[in-house]
């Protein structure tokens, strides 16, 4: 008897009109919209692949009065999600029955296809109900931000079958209107089953949605949902084909954050912190790495730029590690944000030139009671090792014959060459006066102050620093709300980058993977398996010219050069692939020498005023033994068939892995050499001219080895443009015709996993690829000996190593 009243009841509601297996549209009765056409639908519920679009836990509450009131809570769900999977638990009671169904979904993909997977089971009167256990599988396909669609196959155990087509468009590619319809195919079905609906939702402003959606039947749904960010709430009026109100469906979600309704109004109250401690180095980790990547930092200033609620940025430069590129790129990113009406709070402890540079960009530069600042000045040095080759009894032959290409002074000499010492200084001069120009302009001095400033005392103590303006206050880093406090006139709200608006929009803002520009980092020498790792790069650099949703190519180059071959494998690519796609190159601390061979065929060169460029030129140089051998007691013979066999051969020491031939070359092996290295020069100023769209003779008299600064080399020609990697990826853009804030950077290689030094305890005398500097010049330099080498000395090698992972 109760079973034949339920089945009444069932009958007697439209929408209930079969009831062997609840239907797609009678078990999503509490969704606004169909699954593709709203958000991420109902977290796997009725299509388990939308459950990859979700980009943070998310929950949802929902409840209707079907059978009572408002508030009796006869039929509610619950819809809980993590990005790709999903738990589900919808209750359903009448007349003293009531069943609840139970559903885990998984889904992968992205936002241009999924797939996913469900199933069900159910609790309760089962038998009552027909309930039987469920596998749902889901897929759908967003070629373009215009169009989405969907598939999702229902298969109950009880054999019931059914399959559900949705199809969305927007006509405007954005949220603001999209016009949905689906369509139900099932097996046995009753010929009150409703098979399909449309509709549509519209976005008039962020937050705000409003939906109509119409049934086979003429029943129709209106809804409405409102966005605060971390929480909404949504109420749909079910009316039947006379326009008369069935029931209502309410729900109250909380998790994830959503376009906000009230974000347009939001008050400008928000103090970004940001902590610079530690290395800024080009890719981080992904697991286990809190530091700071240059792509991302810039992106995070940007962000606080553009978001409305941020009137300030506070950085504490405590403990920061940052190659003096890649501060003046975080420098120029903060002029911008200055320039946007924001103000710039930077905290020092301690600081030199390059320190000091930076922080003159702020509004305020808050110094530690116990801090100091020197300014005093630029020096570049090195060490040189002739002495030290000649008291162990090892031999070196410099193949010089370009007269700024000093890659080889280390070893050949004891100090600088006039030519060296030349280009050296204008490098140095550079740096003076970038940091003079930037300082006066962000501290308000007098060119003969700056110099005063310079010359006068090695330190600056706090009280000094106050008094001559240096800084404009003394505190802590922890105390430095109170101290901002002071200069706002009020309290202000201080928040995490993370928090920002742009870091938490969820996906359906964009159908589709959005258009990329590829960033391609070529960091460290030239090697075929080490430094760029010209192997492995050259595929990534293939892979982002073959990917059609690769719209252009920045490749960032910080690198002093070394293996001719390893560098034009890579310029090789660009070379054949121009024209197909913008190429932009983006030149870090240093990219001269094979680092500039990398550069030559891009479309747009772009460089920092300090960046170290050009050195267009060859070196080669030769070690051999000249008394190491007998000393240490080695000895060595061999047999050969062919002049030149023994060339190169000669001991290796037991423990250092390093081959030092037995003699130098003789005279004719010298003219060899010095005929293939110069026979590589002219090839290469044939390049570079070439690339530049220059004669030979316009780039032969800026060549000869001669490292230049960023800025000589902008105004010499072999620089197209002065500025950083986000300047770089903004011309990559503009060529690409991409529009604002609707492409992705998609980064080559991909950020390693994690770093296994990170997991080893402090107390282990164990680390894996230490590296010593020297060491490892030595074996490349031996690794290369007498062959043609696009290089730079030592000391600038060294100094690209610091800013990998």
């Amino acid at each position: 008897m109760k079973k034949l009243i339920l089945i009444v009841a069932l009958i007697s509601v439209p929408v209930f009109s079969q009831i062997n297996f609840p239907s797609y549209y009678q078990q999503n009765d509490m969704s606004l919209a169909t699954a593709g056409a709203y958000k991420f639908g109902l977290y796997g519920w009725d299509n388990p692949a939308l459950l990859s679009t979700l980009h943070q836990p998310d929950f949802l509450f929902t409840w209707n009065d079907r059978v009572g009131d408002w508030n009796d809570f006869n039929n509610w769900g619950i819809f809980a999600a993590i990005p790709n999977l999903g738990f589900s638990m919808y209750n359903q009671s009448l007349n003293n029955f009531h069943v609840t169904d139970f559903k885990l979904s998984a889904a992968t993909g992205n936002n241009s296809f999924s797939a996913g997977f469900g199933y069900g089971w159910s609790t309760g009167d089962v038998s009552v109900f027909n309930r039987a256990d469920i596998f749902s599988f889901g897929f759908f396909i967003r070629p373009n931000k215009y169009i989405s669609a969907g598939l999702v196959g229902n298969l109950p155990a009880n054999g019931e079958r059914e399959g559900i087509v949705d199809i969305a468009i927007r006509p405007f590619g954005n949220q603001l209107i999209t016009f949905f319809g689906d369509y139900l195919l099932s097996r046995d079905m009753h010929p009150e089953e409703i098979n399909y609906s449309f509709g549509a939702v519209a976005e008039p402003i962020d937050g705000l949605r409003l939906v109509g959606r119409y049934f086979e039947g003429k029943n129709i749904n209106l809804g409405i949902e409102l966005s605060f960010g971390h929480m909404g709430v949504m109420s749909i009026s079910h009316l039947n084909k006379d326009g008369k109100q069935i029931y209502n469906t309410h729900g109250i979600r909380i998790g994830a954050y959503d376009r906000n309704i009230f974000s347009r109004f939001a008050s400008d109250n928000k103090i970004v912190e940001l902590d610079l401690k530690g290395q800024l180095r080009y890719q981080t980790f992904r697991l286990f790495d809190n530091s700071n990547s240059l792509i991302d930092l810039l992106d995070k200033i940007e962000a606080a730029k553009n978001d409305k609620s941020v009137s300030a940025i506070a950085i504490n430069f405590s403990g920061a590690v940052i190659n003096r590129e890649m501060l003046w790129e975080v420098r120029e990113k903060l002029k911008e944000f200055r320039q946007a009406g924001k103000r710039v709070y930077i905290y020092i402890d301690r600081a030199g030139m390059d320190k000091y540079h930076f922080a003159s960009v702020a509004d305020k530069i808050i110094l530690d009671p116990l801090g100091n600042i020197s300014l005093n000045g630029f020096l570049i040095g090195r060490t040189f090792f002739k002495g030290s080759l000649d008291k162990l009894g090892i031999g070196f032959h410099e193949l010089r014959y370009f007269k700024y290409k000093s890659a080889a002074e280390t070893f050949a000499r004891e100090n600088f060459s006039d030519a060296d010492r030349e280009q050296r200084q204008k490098l140095v001069d550079e740096y003076y006066e970038t940091a003079k120009n930037d300082v006066c302009e962000g501290r308000g001095f007098s060119r003969s102050q700056f110099v005063n400033l310079v010359d006068s005392l090695i330190a600056y103590l706090p009280d000094e620093a106050i008094k001559l303006n240096l800084v404009d206050t003394l505190g802590r880093w922890s105390d430095i709300n109170r101290i901002i406090e002071k200069y706002e006139g009020k309290s202000r709200n201080f928040v995490s980058v993370s928090s920002l608006e742009k870091f938490n929009l969820p996906k359906d803002n964009y159908w589709s993977e959005k258009p990329k520009v590829a960033v391609i980092y070529a960091i460290g020498g030239t090697s075929m398996d080490d430094g760029i790792n010209a192997r492995s790069l050259v595929k990534y650099v293939e892979s982002a010219f073959a990917d059609e949703n690769v719209k252009a190519i920045v490749l960032r180059v910080d690198s002093p050069g070394g293996d001719a071959l390893a560098a034009d494998l890579i310029a090789d690519i660009l070379k054949k692939n121009k024209g197909k796609k913008p190429i932009i190159v983006s030149q870090g601390f240093v990219a001269a020498s094979g680092g500039y061979w990398l550069s030559m065929y891009a479309d747009t060169i772009v460089a920092a005023p300090t960046t170290l460029t050009g050195s267009i030129g060859v070196i080669g140089s030769f070690f051999y033994n000249r008394t190491l051998k007998q000393d240490l007691g080695l000895s060595t013979d061999f047999v050969k068939r062919g002049k030149f066999a023994e060339l190169g051969f000669g001991f290796t020491l037991p423990i250092i892995p390093l081959s030092l031939p037995d003699r130098d070359l003789t005279e004719e092996e010298s003219k060899m050499a010095e005929s293939r290295i110069k026979t590589l020069y002219k090839d290469f100023v044939n390049r570079v001219a070439a690339g530049r769209k220059k004669s030979f003779d316009e780039i032969e008299t800026i060549a000869q080895g001669r490292v230049w600064s960023g800025r000589d080399a902008f105004q010499l020609g072999l620089v197209d443009v002065l500025g950083g990697l986000y300047d770089a990826i903004e011309i990559a853009r503009q060529k690409a015709n991409l529009q604002k804030e609707k492409f992705d950077v998609r980064e080559y290689p991909p950020r390693p996993l994690l770093n296994i030094n990170d997991l080893i305890p402090d107390l282990l005398p164990i680390r894996f690829e230490e590296r010593l500097p020297l060491l490892e010049d030595l074996k490349l330099r031996l690794q290369y000996n007498g062959e043609p080498m696009l290089m730079l000395p030592a000391d600038d090698i060294e100094l690209i190593r610091e800013w990998t992972y």
